[in-house]
């Protein structure tokens, strides 16, 4: 009979994984009983630790072998066949793993770190990301941050989106800038490139919660939790305005739905951005991935900017141990700065 306990599995190389992610193996052998049944069946008797359907991705996926024959989920076991599977790692488990990402430090003390975060990085691991995260990297980094919650994470920002984050070295300093940031005494201000004219500063005033329809974007519904997002007028670029954005609460997507919500969205926000066919026609008659048009007729500009053009440029806040009042400043990342210099071009065309 099958043994209740599966056998204890080895570690082995598998191509294309990490190292350091390597799959166990199961080296195990069918037991009498097992007579008449579909092999994906035996197999779960003999390993009930993983589900059906995982056995059966991996059985499909080739990581199974029956008598050192790639296994078959339909066929009809016979009993006392050996069979190894090399099971494949949950990406879950990677979640919290150190791993060597380079990290722009801007500021770090006993109990403090900033970092100046780049485009493309994701802060904390979720679906689709399970490793090369921010978290991952401050891992390596800073060791002692395994015994902090989220390694000492209090904000966030998007994965596309550059700039200031702040980051707890020990559990009582992150526990004194959360309720900094409960009180809103944490001051946080962005640069931002809206599509359009914004003539004059002002304030968005409007709840935010999940998108009736579309569940992985938010929008401003009445039903949402307060929001506000001040913002004044840094540059006029007649197609396009440089916004300089204050947050007083910290809702996700905040400015991108603000801003979207008065008719002035980010330029190369995937989300929240202009929905219209945008640039020339491409030879499959379609516009260029990535193109946005900004403007109309003659006088329209084509760029190509693939995130949205959002920078955490300030931070103020008061030190947890000492109680100084700390700001930081981090510049415009590269492929900003050259959308920005391409606008102010054409800007000065008019």
């Amino acid at each position: 009979m099958a043994s209740a306990n599966p056998p204890a599995p080895e570690r082995d190389s598998w191509p294309h994984e990490r190292p350091d992610a390597a799959p166990r193996v199961y080296h195990l052998q069918l037991p009498p009983d097992a007579f008449g049944l579909r092999f994906d069946q035996a197999l779960a008797r003999s390993l009930p630790d993983y589900s059906r359907s995982r056995l059966r991705a991996w059985i499909d996926d080739g990581r199974v072998t029956v008598d050192g024959n790639t296994a078959n989920a339909r066929y009809k076991v016979r009993g006392g066949e050996a069979v190894v599977v090399r099971a494949k790692p949950d990406p879950q488990e990677n979640a919290y793993a150190p791993q060597a990402i380079a990290l722009r430090i801007v500021h770090e003390d006993d109990v403090l770190l900033v970092i100046d975060k780049p485009a493309g990085l994701v802060v904390h691991p979720g679906s689709g990301n399970w490793e090369g995260t921010l978290l991952n990297a401050l891992l390596h980094h800073a060791p002692a941050l395994a015994a902090v919650p989220r390694a000492g994470i209090v904000h966030r920002l998007d994965k596309d989106t550059s700039g200031l984050l702040v980051v707890a070295k020990t559990l009582t300093a992150q526990t004194l800038l959360i309720r900094q940031l409960q009180a809103r005494t944490v001051h946080r201000e962005y640069l931002a490139l809206v599509n359009g004219d914004v003539h004059r500063d002002g304030s968005v005033d409007a709840p935010i919660g999940r998108h009736p329809t579309r569940r992985t974007t938010m929008a401003v519904v009445a039903t949402g939790k307060p929001a506000r997002t001040h913002y004044r007028v840094v540059e006029r670029l007649h197609l396009a305005t440089l916004l300089e954005c204050r947050l007083e609460t910290g809702r996700t997507h905040q400015i991108r739905v603000h801003l979207a919500s008065i008719g002035h969205p980010l330029i190369g926000d995937p989300a929240y951005g202009r929905k219209r066919p945008l640039g020339p026609l491409g030879a499959a008659g379609r516009p260029p991935r990535g193109s946005e048009r900004l403007g109309s007729g003659p006088a329209a500009l084509t760029i190509a900017f693939t995130r949205q053009a959002l920078h955490a440029a300030r931070l103020g806040l008061a030190h947890p141990l000492t109680g100084a009042s700390l700001q930081w400043s981090a510049p415009l990342p590269d492929d900003f700065s050259a959308l920005l210099e391409r606008l102010r071009a054409q800007a000065t065309s008019y």
